[in-house]
């Protein structure tokens, strides 16, 4: 369940439109009762010539919202780790043997909806084209659109939160039981994104050290060409993890003190899974006890 600040439960149900309406429901009461507050985002500041371009003002975070107890339905699960650590390929093989989790991915809906030059994707674009984190509000409206709030569905979230602020502000709106943290050295991240090849219609990637494709520069089922993204060039991988440490890297900490959190460490997501699945299933049980 999600609890607004006057203690009305909002049920994760059938019907997704209801359980969005009352979502941004939820985040226009924090937007109006913190205008007199400062926002704790890490998003940077960009040129208000930019955010008028996108055609949203930007809006305070949920640090109003207050919740009452934990959702009784599901388990809401997130997966941290440094960009290109493996948390897509361990998210794959979570679902294949939890299918009760749906997932939802920060970067996969930013994407799509940036492809797709939606009103959000238009926002997000000017923000990631500038290096930028994407403001925490904008995120939460791209969740509310992609996720399936059905009663009893768990929720495993990827690349979303990505600092201590985006915790505390999730945690107000659902209760977080489990967080899986991949630990991978910079140096193979940096190698294994810069080798990464997308075919972007359906998100198949490739590498040309260990999964390359048939033809080069194909996709091996449709034959159309592979792209690398902006975001996985050197310059900008390079970034992106000098973003990762300063701003993400204390919510192990966060979600350590919390008791929710288990990292852990490896190069190879075959060697890691197994003591992933070993635990997401004790915190299962933990659950049903």
């Amino acid at each position: 369940m999600i609890h607004s600040s006057s203690g009305t439960l909002v049920h994760r149900i059938g019907t997704s439109q209801i359980g969005r309406t009352a979502l941004r429901g939820l985040r226009s009461q924090a937007r109006s009762s913190s205008s007199s507050a400062s926002a704790a985002t890490a998003a940077a500041s960009i040129s208000s010539s930019s955010l008028k371009a996108a055609g949203r003002p930007r809006c305070q975070t949920f640090s109003s919202l207050s919740v009452e107890a934990p959702q009784e339905d599901g388990m809401f699960a997130l997966i941290l780790g440094k960009p290109g650590g493996g948390k897509g390929t361990i998210s794959k093989k979570i679902l294949s043997d939890f299918p009760q989790f749906q997932h939802l991915s920060s970067g996969d809906m930013l994407r799509k909806h940036v492809q797709n030059q939606t009103s959000l994707g238009k926002e997000a674009q000017a923000y990631m084209k500038a290096g930028k984190l994407v403001p925490d509000d904008l995120v939460f409206d791209l969740i509310t659109e992609e996720a399936d709030l059905e009663s009893g569905r768990s929720i495993l979230l990827d690349g979303f939160p990505r600092t201590v602020a985006q915790a505390e502000g999730l945690e107000r709106l659902v209760h977080v039981d489990m967080v899986i943290n991949l630990v991978i050295p910079t140096d193979t991240i940096v190698e294994r994104i810069s080798d990464r090849w997308i075919h972007a219609p359906s998100g198949r990637t490739y590498s040309y050290s260990y999964n390359p494709p048939k033809q080069h520069g194909l996709d091996d089922v449709t034959g159309e060409p592979l792209i690398q993204r902006e975001d996985d060039k050197p310059e900008c991988v390079r970034s992106r993890l000098e973003t990762y440490e300063e701003a993400t890297a204390p919510l192990v900490d966060y979600y350590s003190s919390n008791g929710v959190l288990e990292s852990f460490h490896g190069t190879m997501s075959d060697v890691i899974y197994p003591n992933v699945k070993s635990w997401v299933e004790g915190r299962f049980d933990d659950g049903r006890e």
